[in-house]
């Protein structure tokens, strides 16, 4: 006896969801979930005062790894602006460039992409505290400082709000 169309696709969208999930579990296993978000010191991109990591509590945080030269973290520029723009004041968007030989190839990237949520500073010892290995790298931090989860690679709108308010 054959199955009946739609038990088929559910077969199918279920089989899927399952190797999505094994894909995003195994991108993740290195990263420091779980645990309280290092607290480092940043300098933003526009100048000011340096930004302390626990200074944002109060507020979840959606933190966005990425390095100039990488072309998912173009494409993945604008969801974050979107992200900021759905969220407004009840959650905070930042983003941290690394991997960068120098700071005029992240202003050009923050240029190009047009940009307009913050751009943190950060270097080698950034990408040692959170176990960075790929970019773009998304880290989503509660309110309390706790990283709850992250994501590797091209996220959607959709994905991360889930992942944010999950």
């Amino acid at each position: 006896m054959r199955r009946p169309a739609w038990a088929r696709l559910l077969t199918d969208v279920l089989l899927l969801a399952l190797l999505f999930t094994g894909v995003t579990l195994w991108q993740t296993r290195h990263l420091p979930t779980g645990a309280p978000a290092p607290d480092l010191l940043l300098r933003p991109l526009s100048g000011g005062e340096p930004v302390r990591l626990s200074s944002l509590r109060g507020k979840p945080v959606v933190l966005a790894f990425w390095a100039p030269w990488c072309g998912v973290c173009k494409a993945e520029s604008s969801t974050l602006s979107a992200l900021q723009g759905l969220v407004g004041d009840s959650a905070r968007v930042l983003s941290v460039a690394v991997a960068y030989e120098d700071e005029a190839d992240v202003h050009r990237f923050a240029r190009e992409q047009a940009v307009d949520y913050p751009v943190l500073l950060g270097g080698s010892e950034v990408m040692r505290a959170f176990a960075l290995e790929q970019f773009p790298t998304t880290f989503f931090i509660s309110a309390e400082g706790r990283i709850e989860r992250a994501s590797v690679g091209y996220t959607t709108r959709l994905g991360l709000l889930w992942r944010l308010w999950l």
